[in-house]
């Protein structure tokens, strides 16, 4: 993981003019972003708006018009990003044998879980998953993890390897409340530690109003964008999720 002072204020991502169709059906169309290292940047929206298909696009699952662009300094060259990803939710079968290090270690190599423990490997991974305070986790049976529990795991995995990008898609389905805290405060942490910018897709805007730098309100376009307080107060909020909003 590459930590940083300071972030770099550099645009780390740009998106240019983005469309994605299935047939004849538009279902995105003319999204443009600039997105910052060190930043939370979190996309709003009712279901259907694209949320997710905007992050399948991004991870390069979804043929589309238009350019994503990584830079990662001032005027230097474009390269492809490094991505990671942390799903709504995985699936793990009950009393499946399968500890923490086997989960993760099996996502590094490639290779089958079950094998010889490595003690570099094992190290690197006890790092990682000591940035969400999750270490003691690491011999844990993975499918004995709460849903707290197997959030932080996902969020070491999808760092492990200092990704530009983090994409985030509603990670906090079936989260309590002090999970959905302790889960927003770590990627305050994250961001202001790790030289990554971070999308979230979240329903969550009491969470998204108090921790994110940069909103984007999303219906097939981008509606507005913004602070939080600027989206939050504008009419296009409004018109998507009443007159009242949310404080920001």
């Amino acid at each position: 993981m590459r930590r940083i002072i300071q972030p770099c204020g550099l645009h780390c991502i740009k998106v240019n003019h983005l469309g994605v169709a299935i047939g004849s059906q538009e279902i995105l169309t003319d999204i443009n972003l600039h997105i910052h290292c060190g930043t939370l940047n979190a996309v709003i929206g009712k279901n259907g708006a694209g949320k997710s298909t905007l992050v399948k696009t991004m991870l390069g699952e979804l043929p589309h018009t238009g350019s994503i662009e990584f830079k990662d300094r001032e005027d230097g060259p474009v390269r492809k990003m490094k991505i990671g990803y942390v799903p709504q939710a995985i699936h793990i079968e009950k009393h499946t044998p399968v500890s923490v290090y086997d989960l993760i270690a099996s996502f590094q190599s490639r290779f089958p879980v079950f094998l010889h423990k490595r003690k570099r490997l094992y190290d690197k991974i006890r790092e990682s998953l000591g940035f969400f305070e999750a270490e003691s986790l690491i011999d844990k049976q993975a499918c004995n993890l709460s849903g707290g529990e197997l959030q932080r795991v996902l969020l070491a995995m999808a760092v492990m390897d200092g990704p530009d990008l983090l994409l985030l898609d509603e990670p906090v389905s079936g989260i309590d409340q002090n999970g959905m805290e302790l889960f927003y405060r770590m990627i305050d942490h994250l961001k202001r530690n790790l030289d990554l910018a971070v999308i979230l897709i979240s329903h969550d805007l009491d969470y998204v109003a108090r921790y994110a730098d940069w909103v984007i309100l999303l219906d097939k376009t981008i509606l507005k964008q913004g602070r939080p307080g600027e989206v939050y107060r504008s009419a296009e909020f409004g018109r998507v999720f009443g007159e009242t909003g949310v404080s920001a």
